[in-house]
Order: C-alpha cells, then sequence, then structure tokens
C-alpha cells in the first residue's frame, strides 16, 4: 500500500468515526430531550440521625446500592421516599446513568410513554439504559398497566406497544433498575421485587429530632443569608410530644415558619413552632361568622382601648383613693363594697362565659403600659425579651406564693374590713405590673407573675368560649405574623403593637394565655381568627397539657374558701382555738389552705394501690386528674361569694351616701332572701361537684367505677363546704 491509499484509508476511517461521534451526540441530545421532564439530577438530602431507625435505613440503603435489582420503598406521606431513591441510585456504580423519577397515576393505561411503541419511539425505558427508574406512589398505577409492570420487574423484559394485534412486539431486555415507591405495602409487587424497604415515621425518630432541626435550620437560615437561631428546650419538648402526621415535609414546613415568624431572633421558644390539630376544631361554633357585628365591635377603637384609657384608669384610680380616705368599713366605703361584693362573684360567674376576659381590660397592666409608653419616651431604650425558661419553670410557683401570702395577709389582718389595706393590696399588685413594664416587654407581669391573672387564667380553662385562629390559613396566606408580633396595617388588618402576652392565635393549647384583647382580630388580613363557642373545658381531655403549679393554685384556692370559714369550723366544732391570737390564727390559716389536697391525694392513692395489688387499669397521671376538680373549686368559691353579691352588693346606694356624708337618707336597698342565697349557694356546690364528676371521668377515659375514690373526695368536699357555707 502506498502512501496516496494510506492517507485514503485514515481520511476514510475518521469520517467514519465522525459520523459515529455525530450519531452519538445526536442519540445523546435526543435522549436528554426525551429524559428531562423526568430526570433528578441530585440528592436532596441524606440520612440524618443516629437513632437504630436511621442506622438501618443507611444500611439498607447500602446493600441497595450495590445491585441493579428492583426495591420497593414504602412509608407514610412526608417521609421524602423519592429522595431515599436518589441515594439509592447516587450511590451506586450506574450513578453516571440518569435517573427519572414517574408519577404512576399519570401514566397512561397502555404505558406506550414508558415502554415505547413497536416501530416507532422508544419508550422511556429504552432511553434510560442502565439507569434507574423510580415510579412514585405505585398505588395509584392504572389497573390495566400492573401486569405489564409485574412482567417488567419478574422477567426484566417489556413488550413495546403494538397497535397490530396479528404482529405481537418482540419482547424487550430492560436493564435499567426499577423503584417502586408506594404509602403502604404494596403486596402484589412484594413478591416481584428484591428488596423492600420500609421507612420509619418521624414518630419514632424522636430521638432524631434535634438533628433534623438543626440541619433544616442550617439549611433554611443559610438560604436566606440570616444567624441561625438556637432552640429553647421547651420548644424541642414541645416538638418531641407532637406526632408529625406529615413527617419531614411538616418539619420542614414547621422551621421555616419559626424562622420567619420570629425574624431576626437569636432563639426559637415554643409559641413559635405550631401545627395543624383537628381536635382544636371540633364542636366549634364561630360567632363572628353568625354575628358579623360582633366583629365590628371587637375591631373598634372602644374595645378595649376606648375602655380602658377612657373609663377604667379613672375609676381605678379613683377606687384607690377613696380606699385611702374614705371611711374603713365596708358597711360606708362604696369602692370597699365594690371590691369583696361586686368584684369577686361578677368576675367568678364571667369565669364559664368569657374566660379571662378580666385581663383585657385588668387596671394593673393599664397602669403598667402607660407606664411602659411614659418611660419609653422620656429614656428611650430596648426593653429586655422575656427570660422564658426561667418564667416558665418559676413564674407559676411565684404566682401561687404570691397568692398564698395574700390570703394569709387577708385573714390575718381582716382586709375586707379594712379599706386602706385592700387599697395596699390593689397597689402591691399594679406596683408588680409598673416594674415588671420598666424592664420586660409587653405584658411579661400578667402572663407569668400576677396572682389575679393565674387565677384566671386557671379558670378560664372552663370557658365556652374561645379565640383561636384558623391554622391553615396561617399556615397558608401569612407570611408576617402581625397578631404576633404587630406592624403596620395591611389589608383590613389593623396597624398593632402584637399580642401583649406573646401568643399566637393559631398554637393556643387552652384559655389561660389569652385575655380576649382581639389584637391578632384587628391585625389579621386573611379573617383567619374566630372567636368560637365550644363545650366548656374541652382541652383538658383533649390537648391540655397539665402543670404542677396550677394544681397546687388549683386547691390553695379551694383552702382559700376554707380558711375564711375558720370562725365556723371553731364554734361548729367548739374547737379550743383563740383566733383573736396571731400565732394560733397564722397556724390555723395555713392548715386550712392545705387541709383540702389531702382527700383527692388520698383518693389517688387508693386508686394506684388497688392498680398495684387487684390489677385494675393503670390510673391517669395525678397532675391530670386533679383538674377534675377545677369546677367543684369554682363551684365553692362562687358559692361563698354569692352572699356578698345577692346581700351587701344591693346596699350599694346607701353605703355611696355613707361615703359622701350623706347621713339620715335611706336609699333603696336590692337584696334577696336569705332563703334564696342558701339555695342558689347549694344548687351552686352541687352543680360544681356534678360537673367535676363528669369532668373527671372525661379525662380519665376509665369506667367510673375505678374512680369511685376521686369521686368520693369530691362528695367528701363538697359535703363540708355545703355544711360551712350554708350553716
Amino acid at each position: 500500500m502506498n502512501k496516496l491509499e494510506w492517507l485514503a484509508a485514515q481520511l476514510e476511517q475518521a469520517t467514519t468515526e465522525r459520523e459515529e461521534l455525530a450519531a452519538q451526540l445526536e442519540y445523546e441530545r435526543q435522549r436528554q430531550t426525551q429524559l428531562r421532564p423526568y430526570i433528578v439530577p441530585r440528592i436532596r438530602r441524606g440520612i440524618i440521625g443516629d437513632s437504630r431507625y436511621a442506622l438501618r435505613l443507611r444500611q439498607q440503603i447500602k446493600q441497595a446500592a450495590q445491585t441493579q435489582e428492583s426495591i420497593l420503598i414504602f412509608g407514610e406521606p412526608g417521609l421524602e421516599k423519592d429522595n431515599i431513591a436518589s441515594l439509592i441510585h447516587y450511590s451506586s456504580p450506574q450513578r453516571r446513568e440518569p435517573m427519572i423519577q414517574l408519577t404512576s397515576g399519570l401514566l397512561q393505561a397502555s404505558g406506550s410513554e414508558l415502554f415505547g411503541r413497536s416501530n416507532g419511539n422508544p419508550g422511556l425505558l429504552a432511553w434510560v439504559g442502565q439507569g434507574t427508574v423510580v415510579l412514585n406512589n405505585i398505588q395509584d398505577l392504572p389497573a390495566e398497566l400492573q401486569p405489564k409492570i409485574l412482567q417488567l420487574l419478574a422477567t426484566k423484559t417489556y413488550c413495546p406497544v403494538s397497535r397490530d394485534p396479528d404482529k405481537p412486539p418482540i419482547p424487550q431486555p430492560c436493564p435499567a433498575r426499577i423503584i417502586l415507591i408506594a404509602e403502604r405495602k404494596a403486596p402484589e409487587f412484594v413478591q416481584c421485587t428484591a428488596q423492600q424497604i420500609k421507612v420509619p415515621p418521624l414518630r419514632v425518630r424522636k430521638t432524631d429530632l434535634r438533628s433534623l432541626l438543626d440541619y433544616n435550620l442550617n439549611l433554611y437560615c443559610r438560604s436566606r443569608g440570616i444567624p441561625k437561631p438556637s432552640v429553647t428546650p421547651e420548644a424541642l419538648r414541645r416538638l418531641q410530644a407532637y406526632d408529625f402526621p406529615n413527617n419531614l415535609r411538616e418539619l420542614t414546613a414547621l422551621v421555616k415558619r419559626a424562622v420567619t415568624q420570629g425574624e431576626q431572633a437569636t432563639e426559637l421558644t415554643e409559641e413559635l413552632f405550631w401545627s395543624t390539630d383537628t381536635k382544636k376544631t371540633r364542636l366549634r361554633l364561630n360567632l363572628l361568622k353568625t354575628y358579623p357585628q360582633l366583629r365590628a365591635f371587637l375591631k373598634s377603637k372602644f374595645w378595649p382601648e376606648g375602655l380602658n384609657y377612657g373609663i377604667t384608669t379613672w375609676v381605678f384610680a379613683l377606687v384607690v383613693i377613696m380606699l385611702f380616705v374614705g371611711p374603713q368599713t365596708r358597711d360606708q366605703n362604696v369602692a370597699l363594697n365594690l371590691f369583696w361584693a361586686w368584684w369577686w362573684p361578677l368576675v367568678l360567674l364571667g369565669f364559664p362565659l368569657v374566660g379571662r376576659l378580666w385581663c383585657a381590660v385588668c387596671p394593673f397592666m393599664i397602669y403598667g403600659e402607660l407606664t411602659q409608653k411614659l418611660s419609653l419616651k422620656l429614656w428611650p431604650r430596648e426593653l429586655k425579651p422575656w427570660p422564658r425558661q426561667t418564667a416558665e419553670r418559676w413564674g407559676g410557683w411565684f404566682l401561687f406564693g404570691l397568692f398564698a401570702l395574700i390570703f394569709l395577709w387577708e385573714e390575718l389582718w381582716d382586709l375586707p374590713n379594712t379599706a386602706y389595706l385592700s387599697s395596699c393590696l390593689l397597689l402591691l399588685i399594679t406596683g408588680g405590673a409598673v416594674i415588671c413594664s420598666l424592664l420586660f416587654e409587653r405584658r411579661f407581669w400578667c402572663r407569668y407573675l400576677c396572682p389575679i391573672g393565674g387565677m384566671n387564667g386557671l379558670f378560664a380553662k372552663l370557658s365556652i368560649t374561645e379565640l383561636r385562629a384558623q391554622t391553615g390559613i396561617c399556615a397558608a396566606e401569612c407570611t408576617t405574623y402581625q397578631c404576633y408580633k404587630g406592624g403596620p396595617a395591611k389589608g383590613e388588618g389593623q396597624e398593632t403593637a402584637g399580642c401583649p402576652l406573646y401568643s399566637h392565635p393559631a398554637q393556643l393549647q387552652d384559655n389561660r394565655d389569652c385575655v380576649l384583647c382581639m389584637t391578632c382580630l384587628k391585625a389579621c388580613p386573611h379573617r383567619s381568627v374566630a372567636v368560637n363557642l365550644r363545650p366548656p373545658g374541652i382541652e383538658l381531655w383533649t390537648t391540655h397539657t397539665p402543670q404542677s403549679y396550677e394544681v397546687a393554685l388549683l386547691f390553695l384556692l379551694l383552702g382559700g374558701v376554707l380558711m375564711r370559714r375558720l370562725p365556723v369550723v371553731v364554734e361548729r366544732w367548739d374547737l379550743p382555738l383563740d383566733l383573736a391570737a396571731f400565732g394560733p390564727h397564722l397556724g390555723a390559716a395555713v392548715l386550712a389552705l392545705g387541709l383540702p389536697a389531702i382527700a383527692p391525694l388520698f383518693a389517688h392513692a387508693l386508686i394506684q394501690l388497688s392498680h398495684r395489688w387487684l390489677q385494675t387499669p393503670k390510673p391517669r397521671p395525678w397532675l391530670e386528674l386533679a383538674y377534675g376538680y377545677l369546677p367543684l373549686v369554682l363551684g365553692v368559691n362562687l358559692a361563698h361569694y354569692l352572699d356578698l353579691g345577692l346581700g351587701e352588693a344591693g346596699r350599694i346606694v346607701p353605703v355611696t351616701m355613707a361615703t359622701l356624708g350623706i347621713t339620715g337618707v335611706s336609699g333603696p336597698i336590692w337584696v334577696a332572701d336569705p332563703a334564696v342565697i342558701g339555695f342558689l349557694q347549694g344548687v351552686t356546690l352541687w352543680v360544681g361537684l356534678l360537673c367535676s364528676v363528669i369532668l373527671t371521668q372525661k379525662i380519665a377515659k376509665q369506667s367510673g367505677r375505678f374512680l369511685l375514690p376521686h369521686h368520693g373526695s369530691a362528695i367528701a368536699l363538697t359535703f363540708l363546704f355545703w355544711i360551712l357555707i350554708l350553716h
């Protein structure tokens, strides 16, 4: 072969290679064009966590990646099962091959896009080659296509779709790996897959929750270019107590919402994490939809700002002054009459109807807010954020101790009949509100430390009304969270400073931390906030979280009535006790405050012994069952004050005249007959007992015979106070 022939051969070979390369490039171009709508380019994340579930899942993924066999991945919604398929593919030797994902419910019944057509365009299985095909939601696969998929899994071959029944298609080999994804184990596909991977739900991986939370926080904060906040222990515990029905997808959404809601916060508190709970929406009637005029009133300037700063401020100041400079006995001082004979019965009657509404017009925090605004104007500064962790741990016990001291002060120094001491009590509570308002933002005193607020929050759990937000609307439409943080007017939402108690209406667990000030209703531009009628105290047997200090306060309030009836106790049982002496009186008062808790504790001890010795059903924890006594405590306190409300309160006109120094003129008197008062007191006690029995049954979710000690304890307490109050 001469040189010319050799050059011609080389040129022909180069031309052939160029044509082959051009054909290969054209094939790759067509391949990318066909696969591009379905391609999965990368892994979103690895398997996060060190629990045994996470370790096992990693091991299963590693085993699956070493083979080219078909795999079934199944688990609940929101577990990112498609990401596990990506981990398998990109950890395998075929990682450089394409991976495509198809939605089973969208495939044609003939399977033409998957298998292709005879003498026509090839299908996706032909284009993907040795890559991976993921069939998502295999349970939605068309029934006509299921046998063909089963054949593909069993024989590793498929038949293109043919339009000519006389010419059956030739089976084609399928070197691709097939991964099936389902929300439940599909028995029809188990026999045809070499490996099945069950993805554990998030609710069984609670030990991985902290790692998952940190990962999502890092990812989201890095994408927004903001510092990563920390998560408080209370917030983590709240998340660990939640079941996450939408699993990892829901956790990701909760983290994004919490970071957005907390803005530049250095830590994420439990109030920032909230989620859908269908139990919160059952058996509710939205009053704002039923009565549109109620919405207009609650969004008006009058409620509560106009009422607070136009009426309450100067009325409270007038009451305090009259208590100091006026006559010192209740039959001659109208302010003392209003405080003990009017306020106490009315506020107790209001708890079952409007919950903690009194706190919205409470003069203590009105003066606290006025002091806060004035001090910021004269001394501009940043108020301290709430020490939430410390306040959550000790705030409840502080208000319990303060309430106990107030009880003792009332009993030993006869506050109800000494005007200036009653004024000192009002000023003491106001002073606490003012000091906390000077130090901390919003109503720190009102939420954590106020003894009256603690009592109001406890009894508000029994209310038939509630303020809540519709979680779905808040999650889907809200990005500003002005009901919680405050902000300018937006849409129909008004400019507000945010919730004074730092509570989001969509994550309220009960009525304890809502004062019905309607700030959230005024701020919301989406009409998400609702004022509902609901079964009284429904959270106590559904979503309630018990608190030890609340249980202590509950029985302290019961002991307070017994303490006020000490003279009756001494007289009725002829006890050798001199209440005129300070020492014996103090000892008897302390004993009376703690005595009513003995019977319920003894009853619960009997139930626990019965469970241990007689193998009866395991009782609910004491902290949960103790709330069953709440209606009885409210009934006993109301029965105690009915005597003043239906008797002495009706003498307000002559008492007012006496306060003003007008003598010799008798004004009108409206008082009930003692028999009527006694009847109503008795009815109140027995209604409280009946409600307590029903509530205890609801909380315990057990047969009544296993709760007989608790019911007997409630009956004994009712009978004791029936004797003392109706003596």
